[in-house]
């Protein structure tokens, strides 16, 4: 069947308010046959994850009570839109319950806490969805709550599951596909999943969008629809330039690497699955739905100035490693990626040379039982504060002399780890982070990125 799957992230339903903003627009979407998939109440993941920890260090009923503000954000809601909310003051009790029963356990099964924590975990979009599910239903059109867990199949990797492909799009076809043909909007909560025996699981966060994307392909839906409370992906983080403009058409390259290096509009997984089906996404502002947002296909229109955005990362660490033994020997990178492999830890940026190797990490937690096994294979060199630039277009793949334009508006900026041979529409760089704002505001300049605006005016629909 022709559906929209549309995705609702924590801020689209943070409150009563925004509960009937999302009302408004699935009823506007009601012809298109939607289904619907929702993020957690924002702030609530972290509240439960919060609550592991503590119930991990011994105090099960601090945990218990750290929660109790966001469970009672729900039974709010329900108040303020439902002629009758004792159905979900019913769910949310039960849900404090078995909540309780969970983080006692955390507290005595240690060993068994990442698939404890999936399980806790999994209450915030569970709640949502069936709150959601249950505003909209009262007031059109008919809709139904489904368990994510019953549609996206994964292994058991708690915390970062991988969905198992065809058990996955068996499931949510034969489950779904009944409700759409009866005009039933299924409400499904995001980012959680389960094994094939039925243990919980959940898709890193951000995996809501994942989850919104694996629907989408397996239904081959006409358009995934990311709601969210910005105007589409920016020209640049609006945070660092409040003059970013809205791009209004990218494609999947595009919106992949911007995702991979910053943009927090995408999870850079969402991507993937629309790419195997051409399902384009498009990134709505729930906020201002009649704004325009930004269109991700297949194919898009090269920008007159060949860049579309830069992106950013924060945080980042850069680790060089020096030894002669590389000089023309061979494994000598595959010992260097096993360590990461080992303690479980992603390398964004790579560069290498005959007699060394640069990597960025995002994620420091390891480095330092990684710098130790490191230094078994030469000199290691590590710079903390550092943060990546990302300049991206699908206009960088023929067009001379970007390379010279960007480092040339830098020419007194200490850059690093320069890296664009790996793409054709990226070009990535680190500098301190210090440097972030004042870079960006200069690349955003000498590309004309603030005309944005107008280059939408000549993108064909």
């Amino acid at each position: 069947m022709a559906t929209t799957i549309m995705k609702f992230g924590g801020t689209c339903v943070e409150d009563a308010d925004a509960f009937r903003r999302v009302v408004d627009i699935v009823k506007s979407h009601a012809s298109s046959t939607p289904v619907i998939v929702v993020s957690a109440m924002s702030r609530v993941t972290d509240a439960l994850l919060n609550s592991v920890d503590l119930a991990a260090k011994g105090d099960p009923v601090t945990a218990l009570d750290s929660l109790v503000e966001h469970l009672q954000r729900h039974l709010d809601v329900a108040e303020a839109l439902m002629a009758d909310p004792l159905p979900i003051s019913d769910t949310v009790a039960a849900a404090r319950t078995e909540i309780a029963t969970l983080l006692n356990k955390v507290n005595e099964q240690q060993n068994s806490r990442p698939a404890l924590q999936d399980e806790i975990v999994s209450f915030g979009e569970r709640l949502s969805a069936d709150l959601l599910a249950s505003v909209i239903d009262e007031a059109g059109p008919r809709t139904q709550y489904v368990d994510s867990r019953r549609l996206i199949i994964t292994n058991r990797d708690h915390g970062r599951a991988e969905p198992i492909v065809d058990l996955t799009n068996e499931k949510t076809r034969s489950i779904l596909t009944p409700l759409l043909r009866e005009n039933v909007v299924p409400v499904c909560g995001g980012f959680i999943a389960a094994s094939v025996d039925g243990t919980t699981t959940t898709l890193g966060r951000g995996g809501s969008d994942y989850t919104a994307a694996i629907v989408a392909a397996a239904l081959n839906a006409n358009e995934l629809e990311i709601w969210t409370d910005v105007p589409g992906v920016l020209t640049a983080d609006p945070r660092v330039l409040p003059e970013a403009r809205t791009i209004p058409r990218l494609s999947y390259g595009e919106a992949a690497e911007l995702a991979f290096f910053g943009a927090k509009v995408l999870h850079p997984k969402t991507i993937q699955p629309a790419v195997e089906q051409n399902i384009p996404v498009h990134i709505c502002n729930a906020r201002s739905p009649e704004t325009e947002g930004t269109i991700v296909c297949r194919q898009t229109e090269v920008s007159p100035h060949s860049v579309k955005a830069i992106a950013h990362k924060t945080g980042i660490t850069l680790i060089q490693i020096t030894s002669a033994r590389m000089l023309g020997a061979h494994g000598f990178l595959h010992a260097i990626f096993e360590i990461f492999n080992r303690y479980r830890t992603e390398i964004d940026v790579v560069t290498t040379s005959e007699v060394s190797v640069s990597i960025s990490l995002d994620d420091a937690t390891a480095l330092p039982d990684i710098a130790n096994e490191l230094r078994r294979l030469g000199e290691v060199h590590i710079e903390r504060q550092r943060a990546i630039i990302c300049v991206v277009g699908e206009g960088l793949r023929g067009t001379p002399g970007v390379a010279a334009r960007v480092f040339g508006c830098l020419s007194d900026i200490n850059v690093s780890l320069i890296s664009q041979g790996a793409s054709r529409i990226n070009l990535t760089f680190v500098v301190e982070e210090e440097k972030v704002r004042e870079v960006i505001t200069r690349l955003h300049d000498a590309f004309l990125l603030s005309e944005t605006v107008q280059f939408a005016e000549k993108v064909p629909a």
